[in-house]
């Protein structure tokens, strides 16, 4: 059994319970009473539980939430932990350590990991493999994640495994002494280097999307043309703020969304497709938080990257 599997064994096991409904219950609702001797569960977990089977009364489980209960019953509740309950756990999920020592991990991740657990992604994801590769970051807020990746966007990440790495850390981020660097390819003919700098917020009625938005956290991106192709451009983008889909944004705001971007890009008939951005954190530069030293790492294209590069070459 793998560690996940044995996580979900001891949570369901914890959320098993075998009782007997008291006389004064008679009258009452299977799932009120339920919610009434369990009061740990929500009623509403009670009963999709009843609903899936997961209660016995008296050996039966063809029962309703609304049964009325004579008092007396023998009530088996075989529980299941809900998905966010695993959000925590340690998972042996691989890591490519670029870089590693008391108080820094430096991690070139992989499109397609998500970095904290969320709606949907409650395991698999980048915090449970840093909960089972150094357990002491549970001790440390987001287990030591300073900042993120999207999901699909490959490349360098720092995380701080001490309290005091992660404070000094996010100081870097505010006084933006931390450096990084994005690979792009971006949709259409991007003419010369240059500058956004436009608030970004949450799209005031797409919840799902980011947006330039005036009154939004300020944002800066540099970008500088590294290669034209026949309907794209590579760039290389150089962030001076973190926010949420920032690159992503800024670019599409100049009508030059990312190739393959799902959220704020299109299909165009002239370029190959591609299964997500064409995005990847390829440098990462800061000061080391204990010995004052300046580093940096830089990680090379993926594989999926580098051959849509020549593909785009070749049109």
């Amino acid at each position: 059994m793998n560690i996940l599997s044995e996580n979900r064994a001891d949570y369901n096991a914890s959320l098993s319970h075998e009782l007997v409904i008291p006389d004064d219950c008679g009258g009452k609702r299977l799932d009120q009473t339920l919610a009434e001797l369990l009061p740990q569960h929500s009623r509403n977990r009670l009963q999709g539980w009843i609903k899936e089977g997961r209660v016995a009364v008296d050996g039966a489980v063809r029962c309703e939430p609304k049964s009325k209960l004579l008092g007396g019953e023998h009530v088996a509740v075989t529980g299941e932990a809900a998905p966010q309950a695993l959000a925590g756990q340690p998972e042996d999920i691989p890591l490519a350590i670029v870089y590693e020592d008391a108080a820094l991990l430096v991690i070139d991740k992989p499109a397609g990991l998500v970095v904290h657990p969320g709606s949907g992604n409650w395991s698999g994801t980048l915090m449970n493999a840093l909960l089972h590769h150094v357990p002491q970051v549970e001790a440390v807020p987001r287990a030591g994640i300073v900042h993120r990746l999207d999901k699909e966007t490959s490349g360098l990440l720092v995380v701080a495994k001490t309290l005091e790495a992660q404070t000094d850390l996010v100081r870097q981020l505010q006084a933006r002494t931390v450096k990084r660097q994005y690979f792009a390819i971006a949709c259409g003919d991007i003419a010369r280097d240059g500058m956004v700098e436009a608030p970004i917020a949450r799209h005031p009625t797409q919840r799902t999307r980011m947006a330039v938005v005036a009154g939004g956290k300020p944002a800066v991106t540099r970008y500088r043309v590294l290669e034209r192709f026949a309907g794209a451009t590579a760039v290389e983008c150089s962030l001076e703020t973190g926010r949420t889909h920032q690159i992503r944004v800024h670019l599409a705001s100049l009508s030059h969304p990312l190739l393959g971007d799902p959220v704020y890009g299109r299909a165009l008939p002239k370029l190959p497709r591609f299964g997500r951005q064409a995005l990847h954190a390829a440098r990462l530069g800061l000061i080391h938080p204990e010995s004052g030293e300046a580093m940096s790492w830089a990680s090379p294209l993926p594989a999926d990257l580098v051959e849509l590069r020549n593909t785009l070459r070749a049109l």
